[in-house]
């Protein structure tokens, strides 16, 4: 599934062969009432329902309906407003010994991302102005599908609506000065981005095996696999489920294989197999304009 930008909002769409199918659509034409937006599905508990509706004749039924092609629409974040951004520092041991000169912690480093932070597909990184440094990190983002709280690491992947794209960014000078800073140098505006597309579980026969790649201006620079993580998926929301309630929606930062420097003109790309390319291009705090 992707967000879109199409008849002038923000809607979700399915995501086949033939192009883009707006949930609006498939509603009037099948006489369901799915929910027309990714957030509002997850609040309803009725992903796993609209997986399973698809499966069993949906995918059929729809062959007929016109599919919207990319170049007819944007694509934007999962959603707006998540309840909570949860970051996951230091999860590869290659990133972890570049950042602190040694081996990783005996558990996750954990940092919080505001929502004011977030930017979809195509939307600028701002580079403020004064605070040196910016790198960007691509992540595999994990998308909490239901209430999760003191769940053991067995059962944790269940509680997983899917997994998403993302680029987290910092502000690294400011980091290097104190880590205390992290989380003042992660939570600057523009410096979270999440979507398009939302890829349920069981379109990844074997998750360890997926692949992140951090790409400045269309060149790989980083690259590794789930399976070189210091801490899995499921380890990941196990862990912090017993530090916090995870509810549909939260959104999970696994971590980057690597970080890249980025600057004014550049593209810093997260490209994740089977996922939307995730691009934004970097623009200076003072000629910063919406898109």
């Amino acid at each position: 599934m992707a967000t879109i930008r199409y008849e002038g909002k923000e809607q979700a769409a399915l995501i086949t062969e033939a192009g883009l199918l707006p949930l609006a659509a498939v509603n009037e034409r099948e006489g369901t009432d799915w929910e027309t937006d990714l957030w509002n599905l997850l609040q309803a508990g009725r992903l796993d329902s609209l997986r399973d509706w698809y499966d069993r004749g949906g995918a059929r039924r729809l062959t007929a309906l016109p599919k919207l092609a990319e170049h007819e629409v944007t694509y934007g974040p999962l959603y707006r407003r998540p309840g909570k951004i949860i970051g996951i520092g230091m999860n590869y041991l290659a990133k972890a010994i570049e950042l602190s000169g040694r081996p990783p912690e005996d558990e996750p480093v954990v940092f919080l991302k505001p929502d004011t932070s977030l930017i979809g597909p195509g939307e600028y990184i701002e580079w403020p102005a004064g605070i040196g440094e910016v790198t960007a990190e691509a992540e595999l983002a994990i998308v909490i599908g239901r209430r999760c709280r003191s769940v053991g690491e067995a059962e944790a992947l269940e509680y997983a609506a899917g997994y998403a794209s993302s680029l987290d960014m910092t502000a690294k000078e400011i980091h290097a000065r104190n880590p205390r800073f992290m989380q003042r140098a992660k939570s600057y505006d523009t410096f979270a981005s999440l979507g398009a597309s939302l890829v349920t579980p069981d379109e990844y026969e074997d998750l360890n095996t997926l692949e992140v790649v951090t790409r400045l201006n269309g060149e790989p620079v980083h690259r590794n696999t789930v399976d070189r993580m210091i801490f899995s998926p499921s380890y990941l929301i196990s862990f912090l489920s017993k530090i916090m309630t995870l509810n549909p929606g939260d959104v999970i930062l696994t971590g980057t294989p690597g970080s890249v420097v980025i600057g004014y003109g550049d593209v810093a790309e997260c490209d994740i197999f089977k996922q939307v390319s995730l691009r934004n291009p970097v623009i200076a705090d003072m000629e910063y304009k919406p898109l």
